[in-house]
């Protein structure tokens, strides 16, 4: 993509991703194009649309139960490699903690508990 971006869409039928992207970024930036078109997004969509479609689209690549197995076990690696675990990029999973819900943390909070 000549702007730098890694997908765009019409809004209807049609989705471009940047050909240099990896296999993780392209399931990501699929997800988050494929989001807009249910919504019938058409153009560049303000900041507060963006966000909403970020945290939908990192809501469905991470599970909360593949989210509480991996975090049973991370305390002895990076955020890099939690994300790569769990097939997203690092900004996706930014994206999923940023938007856990109350209830979602309670459940993390009680697998952590139970790790101890």
């Amino acid at each position: 993509m000549p702007d730098g971006v890694p997908g765009r869409t019409n809004g209807r039928d049609v989705i471009w991703l940047d050909k240099r992207l990896s296999q993780v970024e392209r399931r990501c930036a699929l997800t988050h194009e494929l989001i807009h078109i249910e919504h019938a997004h058409e153009g560049c969509q303000p900041p507060g649309v963006e966000a909403k479609v970020r945290a939908e689209a990192a809501r469905r690549l991470v599970r909360l139960d593949h989210l509480a197995k991996a975090l049973s076990w991370s305390s002895r690696i990076s955020f890099n490699e939690l994300a790569d675990e769990l097939w997203v990029t690092p900004e996706v999973l930014r994206d999923r903690f940023a938007n856990l819900t109350e209830e979602e943390l309670l459940i993390l909070f009680k697998v952590e508990l139970q790790q101890l």
